[in-house]
């Protein structure tokens, strides 16, 4: 057993790649120093990623490569969602679909296998015959005649199948309590609605339901493809059909609230600012004021605060990761967003930390009745709307006389 970090000398860690490569060595316990280029297994056959929410995405994809076609185990106490969405998504072989499957014939339960092209589906169908000769395998589509059909279902009901590869077919009207495991090819390609629905075809007796959604691993989803999956796996107690269809409304928009359109918004914002910008213009429209509660907290300091374009090329992207460090109202929300950063895009640069800082003050500041936070040569001014406010007697009291009050035209404490 050997150890690899940067707190061995040269000569040891040049000792332990030596042993590695000559396979040597049994086990190596290591921290980021494992995936440098000049680390070379001759014969690994597991590894395992302890923290693995810890390491970057192109240290991730660096492992990949030292790993290929042998067993990774990751252990994560807090997985963030792109591990989560790949770990449960985007399975890694088809020997996992066959387990699962497996699974579900040991307990005497049936499997609804959904492949959408009836072009292809005959070959899947061989395919799962071939890899599980055990499992009475039967097929439906639309295209089939009406007799063809309803003797498949006759089947189905009377246990006499396995495994039905189907199409989106059973998406309604079917109630068959033995069927708890799903597998859906290509689930990218679906609605959020139809796949919310789709899982609605199992978990209809005490047994425990097993659903999965599945998409090509060389494929490279969209954003909207990645939101849609996060959704259906995040969204799974009893009554959540509310809130997949409100996350399907931001996803797909609500379309023209005057005219016919159904679907379509502004890409740029969510669906809860499109119903403050809604509300806005009704009640200008009204010739009603406008609402002053939403004052924000304006901040004018010397800090570098924005996401750079290298770090997220993506504009539509970068508009989104925006929004997210927008919404962060507690050190645990900074935590997190800083955690999915890490992951999706690597190293944080100090001008995003800046920003994550930024709106963290921000918000608090609001809390506090502080709408202006302003820098100027020599003290921090804090602008406050009510200087006799419980709020501000804790700060003054929390800086310990390093504050003053000045209650002028714009009442403000200096620090």
């Amino acid at each position: 057993m050997e150890l690899l970090s940067r707190f061995r000398t040269a000569k040891q860690q040049k000792e332990t790649l030596e042993k590695l490569k000559r396979g040597e060595v049994d086990m190596v316990i290591g921290t980021h120093r494992l995936v440098q280029k000049d680390v070379t297994f001759r014969d690994l056959g597991l590894a395992i990623i302890d923290e693995e929410q810890r390491f970057g995405v192109q240290q991730k994809e660096r492992f990949k490569e030292l790993v290929k076609n042998v067993d990774v185990l990751t252990l994560s106490a807090t997985p963030i969602p792109r591990t989560l969405n790949m770990a449960m998504s985007g399975l890694r072989d088809m020997s996992v679909l066959d387990e699962a499957i497996r699974r579900e014939l040991r307990r005497g339960g049936q499997v609804f296998y959904l492949h959408n092209n009836v072009d292809s589906i005959s070959g899947v169908a061989n395919r799962i015959v071939e890899s599980i000769p055990e499992a009475r395998v039967a097929i439906g589509h639309g295209k089939m005649k009406e007799q063809e059909l309803s003797e498949v279902w006759r089947q189905m009901l009377a246990q006499e199948v396995d495994v039905l590869v189907c199409t989106t077919i059973i998406e309604t009207g079917v109630d068959l309590p033995n069927a708890n495991t799903l597998i859906i090819d290509n689930a990218d390609c679906m609605g959020l609605s139809q796949l919310h629905q789709l899982r609605g075809r199992v978990g209809r007796s005490a047994r425990r339901a097993y659903a999965y959604f599945t998409f090509r691993r060389s494929k490279v989803l969209s954003e909207i493809q990645q939101k849609r999956l996060e959704a259906i796996r995040e969204f799974t107690e009893f009554g959540s059909g509310f809130k997949i269809a409100m996350r399907d409304l931001e996803l797909r928009g609500a379309g023209n609230v005057m005219g016919a359109q159904q679907h379509g918004h502004m890409e740029s914002v969510g669906y809860d600012m499109y119903l403050k910008l809604l509300g806005e213009a009704v009640r200008e429209e009204k010739g009603e004021l406008p609402k002053n509660d939403d004052l924000d907290c304006l901040i004018d300091l010397s800090v570098d605060a924005h996401i750079p374009e290298s770090y997220v090329e993506s504009l539509t992207l970068r508009l989104d990761v925006y929004r997210r460090i927008a919404d962060i109202r507690s050190v645990e929300d900074s935590e997190d967003v800083k955690d999915e950063l890490w992951d999706r895009f690597g190293r944080i640069p100090k001008a995003v930390l800046g920003l994550i800082d930024i709106a963290l003050i921000r918000n608090r500041a609001h809390a506090m009745g502080i709408y202006e936070i302003r820098q100027t040569d020599n003290a921090i001014l804090l602008f406050v709307k009510e200087l006799k406010s419980p709020a501000v007697a804790d700060l003054l009291i929390a800086l310990n006389g390093k504050a003053s009050l000045n209650a002028g035209a714009k009442p403000h404490v200096a620090v």
